[in-house]
């Protein structure tokens, strides 16, 4: 089932939760809705489920608009945070609950049920669980079988709300792999809200990012990691960098002059002194040893980001440097930059703490204030 989002606003009070939303969702595709907490997300998920309705606007399900449809009658799955399962029921009674009370008419026969609920305890790979009862669960097993419940009246949406926010690291990073691959098996359109980037990116066929109510950007997780189209998307996706500076015709200047970085941004050649934003991810900064000049103007130092290591942690195959910056930015905060190494290049260049190093975009991404 596709659908379409078509100019949806919602308030609450003087606080505007959507402003003018609209989107396309393709049939059987899994689309992430990701944003800081009151970006609007969870408000549109709840507005597409008919749990909440919207001031303005309409919700089409494949091409039919839903606005005066009951919830009961949208064949929706919901899975929350929360599991919301039923303490007093059995895994097996869980399951069980959407076909047990449909109108009689459409509810299927006991061996039925039986069949529907083994099967869907199968592909959650929870089978030999159906006499135990919640309290007896860990808590992706209890997630697993909120799927298994939320799939078992066969809905056409599936709608998921940070579903796995309650579970630690990783117990997250198991379910979001086996998300995945049920997907690919039972193709469901699938809508899910996060504020976890690394689980919008590794899940979803699209992702949305949102932000005080509008849509940032949507694209698949390489287009929205790779080209980001605002500031707001640079910094919410992944660590990274913000240096602040002046762009002129092509050329974004950081820092002083004599010792200050040039970036060729030709996108902003008609930018005249304009303020600039640079976004530099941690790994995309090259770190070499900072050589002081003996006065006599011998020592030809390259230009870059002069700054003191404040901290080195090495976990595995990545260092990861807290870096002080010496020259307060243009915004004048004095800046904390973090650089990725890996181990071996750490090794080699061996910096020791209160070192100083000289810092080089080797990618940078500008955005130009053009007010």
């Amino acid at each position: 089932m596709s659908i379409a989002i078509r100019n949806v606003s919602k308030q609450f009070g003087d606080f505007h939760a959507l402003r003018d939303v609209s989107l396309d969702i393709g049939s059987g595709e899994l689309v992430a809705l990701l944003g800081p907490s009151g970006c609007g997300k969870t408000t549109l998920l709840r507005i597409i489920a008919g749990l909440e309705t919207a001031d303005a606007g309409s919700i089409l399900f494949s091409g039919e608009d839903t606005t005066d449809v009951h919830v009961r009658e949208r064949q929706v799955g919901f899975v929350f945070q929360h599991y919301a399962l039923f303490r007093h029921m059995s895994v097996f009674e869980n399951v069980a609950f959407g076909l047990r009370v449909k109108p009689r008419s459409q509810r299927p026969s006991e061996a039925k049920i039986k069949e529907k609920v083994h099967e869907l305890l199968s592909l959650v790979q929870l089978d030999w669980l159906a006499d135990r009862y919640p309290s007896q669960l860990s808590g992706g097993q209890r997630q697993r079988i909120a799927l298994a419940r939320a799939l078992a009246v066969e809905p056409k949406v599936l709608l998921l709300d940070e579903p796995f926010g309650a579970l630690d690291a990783k117990v997250r990073k198991e379910l979001r792999r086996w998300l995945r691959r049920l997907h690919d098996d039972l193709h469901v359109t699938s809508i899910f809200v996060t504020h976890d980037q690394e689980e919008a990116l590794e899940v979803a066929d699209r992702v949305v990012l949102m932000n005080s109510g509008k849509v940032e950007q949507i694209g698949s997780p390489q287009e929205v990691w790779n080209h980001p189209a605002s500031p707001f998307v640079y910094g919410f996706l992944g660590d990274v960098n913000l240096f602040h500076g002046r762009a002129h015709e092509g050329v974004v200047q950081i820092g002083a002059d004599e010792q200050g970085l040039h970036l060729d941004s030709p996108e902003h050649h008609d930018a005249q002194d304009a303020k600039a934003l640079a976004y530099v991810r941690p790994h995309d900064l090259q770190v070499q040893r900072y050589v002081f000049g003996d006065g006599t103007g011998a020592v030809t130092q390259p230009r870059g980001i002069v700054a003191k290591l404040s901290r080195a942690i090495l976990i595995g195959p990545i260092a990861r440097l807290e870096l002080a910056r010496l020259e307060p930015s243009e915004s004048g905060e004095a800046d904390l930059i973090e650089a990725h190494l890996s181990a071996q290049e750490f090794s080699e260049l061996d910096p020791r703490e209160g070192e100083t190093l000289l810092l080089t975009p080797r990618k940078a991404k500008v955005f130009v204030e053009t007010h």
